[in-house]
């Protein structure tokens, strides 16, 4: 059985769903530049996992911060 990232805890660190897709969308690109590979070894249990899932268990474990820009301005 595969595991999954912990999606609920990654929502704790952002302000909405939206923003939690936007945010792991930046820290995978972050990941790709590493390497190729969409796959990295997991340290801990030696199993291979997605890039996909790294980037949202990052922000679940708060490796990676969100920083939310405030917009200046009236409605947009």
């Amino acid at each position: 059985m595969s595991r999954r990232p912990n999606i609920e805890e990654a929502l704790k660190k952002v302000s909405s769903r939206y923003e939690l897709v936007h945010a792991s969308a930046k820290r995978l690109k972050q990941l790709l530049e590493r390497g190729e590979d969409i796959f990295i070894r997991d340290k801990a249990r030696g199993e291979l996992i997605k890039k996909t899932f790294q980037a949202i268990e990052d922000i679940a474990q708060g490796k990676v911060q969100v920083v939310r820009i405030k917009k200046e301005g009236g409605n947009g």
